[in-house]
């Protein structure tokens, strides 16, 4: 049965949530940073309220809300949704978070699953399991079912191999044996509307897709699909130093992510089962770009 939902993120993630909640009849409710932002999304039917992670909103704006879910990134400093909020969700009877495959650490390309102890090494990834514990405590203080959403790498429209080709700004990168999992944004929003309909005690979920593959083939698939020459691959000892620090800790680490639970437990049928099909979708949609003639995404 349908509640309220609140979501704390109303961004890439949170709003597609969002769309695919109202859609199966759920009243929802969220945040963004900016009144921009709000008015956007008042202006798509969404009820969005400015947070800025440090002043608590008022308890008006939770509408009594049956599920919480937050797809907020941590700081140094803790959660900003549990410092600010933590009376009022009290009151809701499901909590979610959304945290990163991160935690699991470096396995030299091995599989994690669920049961694979959480061992994160960047401090992103540190900052996400303790933040994940933190959720997991204010729901066994609430009798809340907390469920906790672990995510690998996020592609979509937008944000693609397909956008980086059509941009210029698509790189192969040669690091031998070096793969990713990733996982379409529409499967996210799918699964999390499973778990919300699920009557669980709350549980861990690994969501991923069933390939997971290096860069470089995702790069040479896109290319394929827009009839674009396949940029050269670089040495990864050549490209390294001259990326970010973020993105070389991405390269850091290897690992492939089992997604058996959430088909067990939740009964998720992905829609974009590998990258193929998900590229295949984006590429059969306009080209959206500004320089296209479209709407910014």
């Amino acid at each position: 049965m349908a509640g309220r939902l609140f979501i704390f993120g109303l961004g890439y993630c949170g709003l597609e949530i969002a769309k695919l909640a109202r859609a199966a009849g759920w009243s929802v409710a969220g945040t963004c940073r900016t009144s921009e932002k709000a008015d956007e999304l008042n202006q798509q039917g969404f009820e969005a309220h400015l947070f800025d992670g440090t002043a608590a909103l008022p308890a008006e704006a939770f509408g009594r809300a049956t599920h919480v879910l937050s797809t907020i990134a941590p700081g140094t400093t803790g959660d900003p949704a549990l410092k600010t909020s933590a009376r009022v969700l009290r009151d809701a009877r499901w909590l979610g978070y959304l945290s990163t495959t991160g935690v699991y650490g470096d396995h030299r390309g091995g599989w994690v699953d669920e049961e694979t102890p959480a061992r994160p090494a960047q401090p992103r990834s540190v900052e996400r399991l303790a933040t994940e514990r933190a959720w997991q405590a204010m729901g066994m203080e609430a009798g809340s079912a907390v469920d906790i959403f672990r995510l690998p790498g996020i592609y979509g429209l937008g944000r693609s191999a397909i956008d980086q080709v059509r941009a210029g700004t698509a790189r192969r990168i040669d690091k031998p044996g070096q793969v990713f999992s990733r996982i379409h944004v529409a499967d996210v929003a799918g699964t999390v509307l499973l778990a919300l309909s699920h009557a669980g005690a709350g549980a861990i979920y690994n969501v991923a897709d069933d390939l997971p593959a290096a860069t470089g083939e995702v790069v040479a698939f896109a290319c394929e699909l827009l009839g674009k020459p396949v940029p050269p691959a670089v040495p990864w000892d050549e490209m390294a130093p001259t990326m970010s620090a973020m993105a070389r800790s991405f390269y850091a680490e290897n690992r492939r992510v089992r997604n058996d639970k959430i088909k067990s437990e939740l009964g998720v049928v992905l829609r974009y089962p590998t990258y193929r099909e998900g590229l295949r979708a984006i590429h059969a949609l306009p080209d959206r770009r500004p320089e296209a003639g479209g709407p910014e995404d």
